[in-house]
């Protein structure tokens, strides 16, 4: 890695750090993208969520302070609304960066919208779905998409389109559920908030090094955009998993769902080619709060 992209994955890693409660699993997962960075996983992780004294230096160009604080602020509010330890850290990123504190309220504000999204509302697609398949399709397609842009709280948005497709899912089978058990459907097939950003940042920092941890967990998908293939084939296997766990009255195991998720992550994989050029063309007509926008409509 160059200096810059070194200085990201710092940050990005410290703000993982930042809310104090890292368990044994997250540390793990930390370890090993260090360790896929080729940094020393041990002393990166005794640093803790303490901002680099030289970091305004690193990134001395404006579009790298911005990465740098869009980064911290996607990865503290991928479980939820910042707490008080991990805005002192954004404070602190903040004033080392020298960044604008006008827009980083902006970016704070847009990553609340984005955490607190409600899952209940309308597909989040082009169109009306008429089936299920429509629906995942739809869903799968978006986040494939969001994996695209450049921004890292595009990585954050991926999340509330896939817990609006699950609650859509749940709500065909007479389920009314709420955003906390929609994500631990997530959690059952390793998709957790944090993961998923922190893997998002893995691919645009690492490419083939890493192709992300979350395309060793998951499975990723061969091509220039690996990054969108991974998303898409994660989000359409959750949709489908959803669509039979409900389906059966949510009688399947946590082992029994996870397998059914890596079959249908297969199959997304042989899909994926067929509806890269959707995914690559829905990417051009979006933006991050045109996602804050789709979230809001009930």
């Amino acid at each position: 890695m160059n200096p810059r992209e070194d200085a990201l994955l710092r940050v990005g890693i410290a703000a993982a750090l930042a809310d104090g409660t890292c368990d044994a699993n997250e540390r793990r997962h930390l370890e090993r993208l260090a360790e896929a960075a080729g940094l020393d996983a041990g002393a990166v992780l005794a640093e803790g969520a303490t901002v680099p004294a030289d970091l305004g230096v690193r990134l001395h160009d404006a579009e790298g302070r911005r990465s740098a604080y869009d980064l911290a602020v996607a990865v503290c509010s991928a479980d939820g609304v910042t707490n008080d330890a991990e805005r002192r850290f954004l404070d602190s990123l903040r004033a080392e960066l020298g960044y604008d504190e006008a827009a980083a309220t902006r970016e704070l504000a847009t990553a609340g919208a984005l955490a607190s999204a409600p899952v209940a509302g309308e597909v989040l697609g082009d169109g009306p779905a008429a089936t299920v398949d429509d629906l995942v399709l739809q869903h799968a397609v978006l986040a494939g998409a969001l994996e695209m842009l450049p921004q890292s709280l595009a990585n954050l948005a991926v999340i509330p389109v896939q817990l609006r497709m699950v609650y859509l899912v749940g709500q065909r089978h007479g389920m009314q559920l709420d955003a906390t058990q929609a994500k631990e459907l997530l959690g059952t097939f390793g998709l957790g908030a944090a993961v998923q950003v922190l893997d998002g940042v893995a691919r645009r920092l690492l490419g083939g090094v890493a192709r992300g941890l979350l395309g060793k967990f998951l499975g990723g998908v061969a091509g220039g955009v690996a990054g969108a293939g991974t998303v898409f084939a994660a989000t359409y296997a959750l949709g489908h998993a959803a669509e039979q766990y409900y389906g059966q009255g949510r009688r399947l195991s946590p082992d029994d769902l996870r397998a059914l998720f890596a079959r249908l992550r297969d199959q997304a994989q042989e899909l994926y080619p067929r509806v890269r050029a959707q995914i690559e063309e829905r990417s051009k007509t979006l933006d991050v709060q045109k996602i804050v926008a789709m979230l809001g409509r009930r």
